[in-house]
């Protein structure tokens, strides 16, 4: 009889140790997939690429083309200027000037 129980006990340690194993199986693949989708959440949010603002010369053609030359364009960029009402700001100080106490003295050089 001995030896038909341990027959029995071994099947049955079997398909404990089996369906164990098919168990760490299957956590283990949700724990990747969840991984996954995490990583592609990160990526579906990035930010929107800046859009431009619509021009109003949408009306002129581009100029034409010239083999082995610089690329022209149409209208020619134009440079910066600084608005003139920032002009007189750019004189005062953003932040008024440290209490006397607050200033170290300078530093000496060896």
């Amino acid at each position: 009889m001995t030896g038909q129980y341990d027959k029995r006990r071994l099947k049955l340690d079997l398909m404990i140790a089996c369906s164990l194993f098919v168990a760490g199986v299957v956590v283990s693949g949700m724990s990747l997939a969840q991984i996954r989708a995490a990583s592609r959440m990160e990526l579906a949010q990035a930010t929107q690429p800046l859009q431009g603002t619509p021009s109003d010369d949408q009306n002129k053609t581009p100029a034409e083309a010239k083999p082995g030359g610089q690329r022209p364009t149409t209208p020619a960029p134009e440079p910066a200027r600084p608005d003139p009402q920032t002009q007189g700001a750019a004189t005062k100080p953003a932040l008024p000037q440290a209490p006397a106490e607050k200033i170290a003295p300078p530093i000496k050089e060896k």
